[in-house]
């Protein structure tokens, strides 16, 4: 079951991933590293698409 949900959740978490990843590069390039964890941009990138595939995989589950 969780798996199911973590696959039907997935394209949510891609794309986070991706939209943050694209952000936050252009934002460090202009010197403004504050609010990245650990300072890098592909950890908190990740971390956000985690979070949004968490946020979906609930909503699924709640509404199913």
């Amino acid at each position: 079951m969780i798996q199911q949900l973590a696959i039907q959740s997935l394209g949510a978490g891609v794309g986070v991933f991706i939209g943050v990843l694209i952000g936050l590069s252009i934002r460090k390039r202009k010197g403004r590293t504050d609010g990245l964890l650990g300072g890098s941009v592909f950890v908190t990138a990740s971390a956000a698409a985690g979070l949004a595939m968490i946020v979906m995989m609930a909503m699924k589950y709640l509404t199913s």
